[in-house]
């Protein structure tokens, strides 16, 4: 157990908890716009729970929320600014803590079929730059298909820091698969981020009840290609989500049944399948990941 390392929780939501500026469309990325103070509030709410990774509040500084304009003449120095936050808050903590460099799905969360290549290596690029000077390793989070992560790869370039790469899934895939919001399997998925030597694969913002399924295929797949590659864990709050839902339209409830207590029944459930990184995403709170700390490590 003591191999477990513990993520951060839900930035976006941690923020609106504690009273950032905070709507749609620009989600967490307004509070880097108007009061990046909450930024390092929340980061140290994490870091004191107990996380050993904290990640960058760079996922919503994308034209997708917070305009086409604003990134073009911004988006470097929100970026910047993100990482910049997190490194300090990182480098006081009183334990040893990363920082991981967000790159989120640039085109739209949940969204595979708005994916363009040529579109997302442009962002891709600029939140590289900003955040490379800062970051420990990178993290592409909530990634919904395959050619999302080599989109990652090849905009990272010759970039030597680590990658993690971690994929949203189904939420309520058919007969139970384990399946990436693009119907892809997860057993092809892991098989592409091997091939794109990832330091580490993972699984976010989708529901508890999906990920043991994709945990046991990743586990499965990184062993037969007789790999070490850690598997990891970040799940949110949300209900599920359907396939006709617009990314960004909405808030969504948080689920009142998932509780610290409860969470933590499910991330034990994963470290027994073989995950050893775990964390929260959208409305998993310091509390919650307080609660991973004493019990996992």
């Amino acid at each position: 157990m003591s191999k477990v390392q513990i993520l951060d929780g839900g930035m976006g939501r941690e923020l609106k908890r504690i009273g950032a500026p905070f709507q749609q469309p620009e989600w967490s990325a307004l509070a880097l716009l108007e009061a990046p103070q909450y930024v390092s509030q929340a980061h140290n709410a994490f870091i004191a729970s107990g996380a050993d990774i904290i990640t960058t509040n760079s996922y919503a500084v994308v034209p997708f929320h917070i305009g086409e304009l604003r990134f073009t003449e911004r988006g470097h120095e929100l970026a910047t600014l993100a990482a910049e936050i997190a490194r300090a808050c990182a480098d006081h903590a009183s334990h040893p803590v990363k920082v991981a460099g967000s790159l989120s799905p640039v085109l739209g969360s949940y969204r595979p079929d708005l994916f363009q290549l040529e579109a997302a290596l442009r962002i891709y690029r600029v939140l590289i730059a900003a955040q490379e000077p800062f970051v420990d390793h990178w993290l592409a989070e909530t990634q919904s298909s395959i050619a999302e992560i080599k989109a990652v790869r090849q905009a990272l370039g010759e970039n030597s820091k680590p990658l993690w790469v971690s994929f949203t899934l189904d939420d309520e895939p058919a007969g139970g698969e384990a399946l990436l919001r693009s119907g892809e399997t997860v057993t092809d998925a892991v098989a592409a981020a091997i091939e794109l030597n990832v330091s580490a694969v993972l699984f976010n913002c989708s529901q508890p009840e999906v990920m043991s399924a994709a945990v046991r295929d990743a586990v499965a797949e990184i062993k037969r290609q007789g790999k070490d590659i850690p598997v990891g864990v970040y799940a949110n709050a949300f209900p599920a989500q359907s396939k006709e839902a617009e990314a960004n339209a909405e808030l969504d409830e948080i689920r009142a049944d998932l509780g610290p207590d409860a969470y933590l029944v499910w991330a034990q459930k994963w470290v027994e399948l073989g995950a050893s990184i775990i964390g929260g995403c959208c409305g998993i709170t310091p509390d919650h990941i307080t609660k991973l700390t004493e019990q996992l490590k």
